[in-house]
């Protein structure tokens, strides 16, 4: 029997769900990033790694045979298809570090995962938490963020589940159209119900 409660956050990108996360994090949660364990997987010569290459190419590694993140995203987000692709090869290893890390964990558990729904992990969460915020300002946040183009920026955003998506099937939503501290206020005001539910 789990001793602990496990929250999904997840969102579209430059939604906000770092600061969201970091909010909790400083709130007393443990918070295991989804990014964080695929990083990891990223390592020379790991079964994550051989298998993205032999599906995408020996093109998208670098010369220490680890993926070039930004090649593998560029390939990756420039069809649906080779986005789904990625996510079945990466998805199966991070749950299963996922459940690694949450072995003997006690108190409110924080599963920050970007593609929660795509990877199935919303089904062993308590509930889940959405961070979104309009189009618009998402684009700009994730162009300053990771020095993308206009054009690299919009490929990545309808590469990614919709709005509306995430409002309808998410337990909680938290909308970031304003300032990190209007940001903040929310998240901390949504922990404490979360906590209490």
């Amino acid at each position: 029997m789990k001793n602990y409660k496990l929250i999904g956050l997840t969102g579209q990108s430059g939604a906000g769900k770092s600061t969201v996360a970091q909010t909790f994090l400083d709130l007393g949660a443990e918070v295991i990033s989804a990014d964080e364990i695929v990083s990891k997987l990223y390592s020379e010569n790991s079964p994550c790694v051989k298998t993205i290459s032999s599906c995408f190419g020996s093109d998208v590694l670098k010369n220490d045979g680890t993926p070039d993140r930004k090649k593998l995203a560029e390939l990756a987000f420039s069809s649906a298809e080779n986005t789904a692709l990625l996510g079945k090869i990466v998805h199966p290893f991070v749950t299963a570090q996922l459940f690694e890390r949450l072995r003997g964990k006690s108190g409110t558990v924080i599963y920050d995962a970007p593609q929660l729904f795509e990877s199935g992990a919303d089904v062993i969460c308590d509930d889940v938490i959405a961070v979104v915020a309009n189009e618009d300002i998402r684009k700009k946040r994730v162009m300053q963020r990771d020095c993308l183009t206009e054009a690299q920026a919009e490929s990545r955003l309808k590469a990614q589940l919709s709005e509306d998506f995430f409002r309808v099937t998410a337990d909680y939503v938290i909308e970031n159209n304003g300032d990190r501290n209007e940001l903040r206020d929310m998240a901390k005001y949504l922990f404490d119900r979360v906590k209490q539910r």
